[in-house]
């Protein structure tokens, strides 16, 4: 059945194995610990950077919850606030998807439906048979293709901000992205790609590979989003570029899901850095209604 949660205040990153890994325990609190490792692996003609969490204390156990990242930029960029919130509890992996930090470029446009084969092809190297997908922004429409295009491999999705139809964003998004330059984009992403990428020129190649996404963009058909059928979480910031309405036509169309819309604007729900405020505290994040949503065994 569906549900609707209308928030009033915020709640409490083989195939090819690894060629780079690391052992490090991450301290969190001063109480709890994660096993963090990071990877590569060949993917699609891609060598595709990821990351794992797991709590040290039960590494192995449950379904991992996978994170996708939004447009022009890195795992760190998107998920840095909430990783070590939702790793305590359960095996996280954080990807950087193609042409994007540390993942090389191949000579093709970037598409919605690759990143989602993309996705498919990492989870098939590291023989896990079923994933939690949470994906922000861009993230979140490469959630929906997997749904459509790989729904043996998705347990539950989150859709953080996800964009299905042109019509769910106001009519100036377009010219803004017809139009768009590097130096318009936001510093911090700009800074969070040049941090960690092998190449400093590749900051162009992303940008413009996102633009041009996104100028030929074309809705996804309601056939499509109307044959998912795994439980779903729709988040959205009542500042969202995304508008509210899109949010909904989403929660109606797509069954067996839910919506929760929380202040603030777009990611500021899970500290996207663009959106990060210097008094930011933990229990402003929305793990909480996603760790809920993870957990419900109906």
């Amino acid at each position: 059945m569906k549900q609707t949660l209308f928030i009033i205040s915020l709640v409490s990153s083989m195939l090819m194995a690894c060629s780079q890994t690391e052992k490090p325990t991450l301290a969190m609190n001063n109480t709890d610990s994660l096993i963090f490792e990071h990877h590569y692996a060949d993917v699609n003609g891609l060598k595709m950077y990821y990351e794992t969490y797991k709590p040290a204390d039960h590494a192995d156990k449950g379904i991992p919850l996978l994170l996708i990242h939004g447009g022009g930029s890195t795992i760190q960029s998107t998920f840095e606030k909430v990783i070590p919130l939702f790793a305590k509890n359960r095996p996280v992996i954080a990807v950087e998807m193609q042409a994007h930090g540390r993942t090389s470029d191949r000579d093709a446009d970037l598409t919605f439906e690759q990143d989602a084969d993309d996705i498919a092809a990492l989870l098939n190297t590291l023989k896990i048979n079923k994933a939690d997908i949470f994906g922000f922004s861009n993230g979140g429409t490469t959630t929906l293709q997997i749904a459509i295009r790989h729904p043996e491999i998705v347990n539950k999705m989150v859709l953080g901000s996800a964009l299905a139809k042109r019509s769910g964003v106001p009519e100036w998004f377009w010219g803004f992205m017809e139009n768009a330059r590097l130096e318009n984009m936001p510093i911090q992403l700009q800074e969070a790609y040049l941090k960690v990428a092998p190449d400093p020129k590749g900051l162009q190649i992303m940008h413009d590979r996102d633009a041009k996404r996104m100028v030929n963009f074309k809705d996804i058909p309601d056939e499509q989003l109307k044959s998912i059928g795994v439980p779903t979480l729709i988040i959205i910031g009542d500042k969202d570029v995304i508008t509210l309405e899109h949010a909904l036509e989403l929660h109606q169309i797509i069954k067996n899901s839910e919506l929760a819309i929380i202040p603030g604007g777009h990611g500021e729900y899970i500290g996207e850095v663009t959106t990060l405020k210097p008094d930011l505290k933990e229990h402003e994040l929305i793990v909480p209604i996603i760790e809920k949503f993870l957990n419900k065994t109906e």
